[in-house]
């Protein structure tokens, strides 16, 4: 009788897809993970319904890969109803890792969002100031949507996480490590996060040009100059964010010409990636006056934007404080 394969399940909650878009791209080698495992859930590429998952017995998927943040009940019902069916579930991405860019929503209430998005935005046309309800009923008919809580939550807030695989989307090669990892059977250490403990500026192809004494006098944004292809984007006066940042991406961002944004999150040995790299950038700069000194970091355009990018629900910040009664949900 032929071994059963290991039986692996993806799902997306608050995402944009890149992440499904990495599977994708393992190309050729997608083949390979098709012809090795069983995949019995994903449904954004698959006709698979939650009752399919709700009749599995408990514990009986491998492992699933979850990607996004939890915004909606929805998702966060997914999260624990495929926690529960999952011998393994993998935080997959930057928005279920450390809550990505959905989370920085968190600077935000519910209800200045909803307000925005359906009541002021200069394209909305909603002369009755109607905003969206979890149940609707009219003419006999009910209809449900799912709850919008007030703040984005890491996957690991809501449920208990067995991997990671960091990136924003996350790289092939490291899917295909973590994958091929996963289903050797020899796991690593619980809470492993799939990608080397070591910071960007290590796998850097610029690390030569950095300065041994780097001083700034000024950030500039992209736009404001020439950036030149071969000097460490620190050294021109650009945020990146390599000297805060997990490597294991390749360095893509910065083989095209931008600095890192940050999106493989933190080494193990840092435990706030944004106050890292400010802690890094305000040793750099150039004057030793206060004055001088917050002139210089005023430059920083979008500071929470620039050092939070992709992980601001699963920092020390975690969400600008609200007076609601759900703003700890």
């Amino acid at each position: 009788m032929l071994a059963t394969k290991p039986r692996i399940a993806f799902y997306w909650c608050s995402s944009c897809g890149g992440c499904d878009e990495t599977v994708v791209d393992l190309a050729e080698g997608l083949l390979d993970v098709i012809a090795a495992v069983e995949i019995v859930f994903w449904p954004v590429a698959l006709d698979f319904k939650r009752k399919d998952v709700e009749a599995m017995p408990d514990g009986s998927i491998t492992a699933t890969f979850l990607n996004g943040a939890v915004r909606t009940t929805e998702q966060e019902e997914m999260a624990r109803l495929l926690r529960s069916k999952s011998e393994l579930l993998v935080a997959f991405g930057s928005c279920s890792h450390l809550g990505g860019i959905p989370g920085l929503a968190n600077l935000f209430d519910r209800e200045s969002i909803l307000r925005t998005v359906y009541l002021e935005s200069p394209s909305t046309v909603n002369p009755e100031s109607v905003l969206p309800v979890t149940s609707h009923h009219d003419d006999g008919h009910t209809v449900v949507l799912p709850g919008f809580h007030n703040t984005v939550r890491t996957l690991d807030q809501i449920v208990d996480v067995d991997y990671y695989v960091p990136g924003c989307p996350p790289p092939p090669r490291i899917l295909r490590t973590a994958l091929q990892t996963l289903l050797g059977g020899d796991l690593p250490a619980k809470g492993t996060v799939f990608a080397p403990d070591c910071a960007l500026c290590d796998e850097c192809p610029r690390k030569d040009t950095k300065p041994e004494t780097l001083s700034i006098a000024e950030f500039k944004r992209t736009q404001d100059l020439i950036i030149d292809e071969q000097t460490c984007l620190l050294a021109q006066g650009l945020v990146c964010m390599g000297p805060a940042t997990r490597s294991g991406c390749e360095a893509a961002c910065i083989r095209g010409n931008m600095p890192c944004t940050g999106c493989c999150g933190p080494t193990s040995r840092v435990r706030d990636q944004g106050a890292k790299i400010l802690s890094c950038l305000a040793s750099l700069v150039e004057s030793k006056e206060d004055a001088e000194i917050d002139r210089v970091l005023n430059t920083i355009p979008d500071p929470v934007g620039t050092f939070y990018r992709y992980g601001l629900p699963g920092s020390f910040l975690r969400r600008k404080r609200s007076n609601e009664v759900q703003a700890s949900m």
